[in-house]
């Protein structure tokens, strides 16, 4: 039985709600000492997953089951890349979550009510450690899409507590409701390799619809070298001079084509509005799929839809913000229209987050960019406190050349001021490089690594690689984070012992060096104009009095509700996803890792000495 994407989550007592997982779907019959364990289209899968075979054995009764084999991450969430890996990689926990049951005993169960048929179902698996009850909320689909999101679920899966079960069927008893954009794609061809790359650049996507094949997208990003050979190998056999689509599709290499027999799992930030997948990143081959089962589909609302409210708001109370008063407002009012987060959870956030942040605010002036209506409506900048600030709050007074003025810089010192930041609709965070106490001497060198919408991910993490290298051939320390939207930060500690000016000439040199190590689809080239359309821009030019980028920690007014993240070096690698970094997981993430962050505000390098070991 099949779910139809639905738009939006919503509250029915005729309805239940349960996890959608992020596996294969597998169907098990069991009869005595044997079981088969088999996809939708038939695929064994008993010798890929031998450990779910021999956990079936357990279970007394012949019957037939429907379920998802998944693999969990160290957080225990389900990632469909980690069961990719599984067989190479022992250590990843592997379970089979059981939804329903399709026949008990030689009878078929498929005509009871779905309340019926879990029933029987929950009766009849024993405790096991593999096989496992998949359970269910009733009614409360709201808060239950709430805990999916806050946990960086995929979505959930809403049920019609006494629907039949209907082979093959998308009527709509079933419906699945997405957080993360995900979708199965036809690979149509790939792309020649670039740069350090081998094998093949990007992948042609496409999916049917009305038994044409459409062109959905290409994505470059989600590979590492063991897995663009293997795809490679796979892809070769199948290369072909027709053009499956029938019709010129606007890719910026020349294409190879396929015949279109393998299905590929992505995940992605957007629809645009020609259908196709913005960033898209691969996360594996989904061999459980047919091409033809790869169908563009289109929510259906339903009567009992709920529009998305305050209610899905994660924030419970007010902040106490003690002496230091904070009028929030319009706390309900929706930032993010898709994934339903309000102002609310921006001021949440904070003031959950407010001691991680707060040491990279800490007395530096704050260049306000405000969205009072979300991430779709207009924003706009804001630097002088103006007369409307709380008398509590601090700030720094700076002359204004081009503006012959002076301007009252807020200072984020304290937890009051930056939720009174957050009520003024500052989704991000965008502090100084420098100190009031040294205003002219940066704290830290930028290299901010800017791509083009040309250029993917893994180009993106390959241009940060590079710059490692050269940094690590005189010693220097370096760290890297998110920014938040497409691109990486990578910062230099300096200790504010030299100039801005000092500051912008170094890390030029860097850049240049950078530039040096990858040039097929690297620049320095500011203007837009004389920029290829390829083209990732390494900008040095954020070494400036003035200049602002989000901080760690920041949230950034982007699909998803994304959170400027510091990262290990080791997580610098192929297939980095930085969406899955948002206002959601970054707390976990932190109370486990601890701040990666600190060592950008330690002792900063010896600048001579780096450029004469260079």
């Amino acid at each position: 039985m099949l779910a139809k994407l639905h738009d939006k989550a919503f509250n029915d007592p005729d309805w239940i709600f349960e996890i959608k997982w992020d596996g294969y779907r597998a169907i098990a019959e069991i009869k005595g000492n044997n079981s088969r364990l088999y996809s939708r289209n038939g695929l064994s899968f008993e010798k890929n997953y031998p450990i779910v075979v021999d956990a079936l054995s357990n279970i007394e009764h012949n019957c037939i089951l429907d379920g998802e084999i998944v693999a969990l991450d160290d957080s225990g969430v389900p990632r469909f890349q980690l069961l990719q890996q599984y067989g190479t990689d022992a250590d990843v926990p592997l379970k089979y979550y059981v939804f329903d049951l399709l026949s008990l005993d030689g009878k078929s169960t498929e005509g009871l009510p779905l309340s019926d048929r879990k029933e029987l179902l929950k009766k009849l698996l024993p405790k096991d450690q593999t096989i496992v009850y998949c359970d269910h909320v009733k009614e409360d689909g709201i808060d239950f899409f709430n805990e999916v999101k806050k946990v960086g679920l995929e979505g959930m899966i809403a049920k019609r507590w006494d629907s039949t079960y209907h082979e093959n069927s998308r009527g709509g008893d079933w419906l699945k409701i997405k957080h993360m954009l995900t979708d199965e794609a036809v690979i149509a061809g790939f792309t020649a390799p670039r740069g350090g790359r081998k094998y093949f650049g990007a992948l042609v996507l496409g999916a049917f619809e009305e038994g044409k094949l459409k062109y959905i997208g290409h994505t470059g990003t989600g590979f590492d070298d063991k897995t663009l050979k293997s795809l490679y190998d796979q892809l070769k056999p199948l290369i072909t001079d027709t053009n499956p689509f029938g019709l010129k599709v606007k890719v910026n290499s020349p294409v190879t084509w396929v015949k279109p027999k393998l299905v590929c799992a992505i995940k992605f930030t957007e629809i645009t509005s020609d259908g196709n997948r913005r960033h898209p990143v691969f996360e594996g081959l989904r061999t459980d799929k047919s091409p033809k089962d790869v169908k563009l589909e289109a929510p259906v609302a339903t009567e009992k839809t709920e529009p998305v409210t305050a209610k899905n708001s994660t924030m419970k109370t007010l902040p106490d913000t003690g002496t230091k008063k904070v009028n929030f407002t319009n706390t309900d009012k929706i930032f993010w229209p898709d994934e339903g987060y309000t102002k609310g959870d921006v001021i949440d956030y904070y003031n959950r987050m407010y001691k991680y942040i707060l040491p990279y605010l800490k007395n530096r002036p704050e260049s306000l960019k405000r969205n009072p209506n979300g991430i779709n409506g207009q924003f706009f900048y804001h630097k002088d406190a103006g007369e409307h600030a709380p008398d509590w709050v601090e700030t720094f007074k700076v002359h204004s050349e081009s503006n012959d003025k002076d301007i009252d810089y807020i200072v984020c010192n304290d937890k009051p001021t930056l939720l009174y930041l957050a009520n003024l609709g500052c989704i991000e965070m965008n502090p100084w490089n420098s100190r009031t106490t040294k205003p002219d001497n940066p704290d830290y060198c930028i290299l901010d690594l800017d791509p083009s919408d040309n250029n993917t991910f893994d180009q993106v993490v390959q241009t940060a690689l590079a710059v490692k290298e050269v940094l690590d051939r005189a010693g220097v320390e370096s760290y890297c984070k998110t920014s938040g939207s497409t691109g990486l930060h990578v910062y230099i500690p300096l200790g504010a012992k030299y100039d801005y000016e000092q500051c912008r000439q170094f890390a030029l040199i860097i850049a240049q060096m950078t530039n040096d190590l990858v040039p097929d689809f690297t620049t320095l080239e500011r203007s837009l104009s004389k920029r290829r359309k390829d083209q990732l821009y390494i900008d040095y030019l954020q070494n400036k009095k003035g200049q602002t980028l989000a901080a760690a920690y920041s949230i950034r007014p982007k699909p998803g509700a994304t959170v400027s993240t510091p990262l290990d070096w080791k997580e610098v690698k192929f297939g980095l996803d930085p969406h899955q970094f948002n206002i959601n997981t970054i707390q976990q993430r932190v109370e486990k890792k601890g701040d990666l962050w600190l060592p950008v505000l330690k002792k900063g390098i010896d600048m001579r000495k780096t450029l004469g070991l260079l």
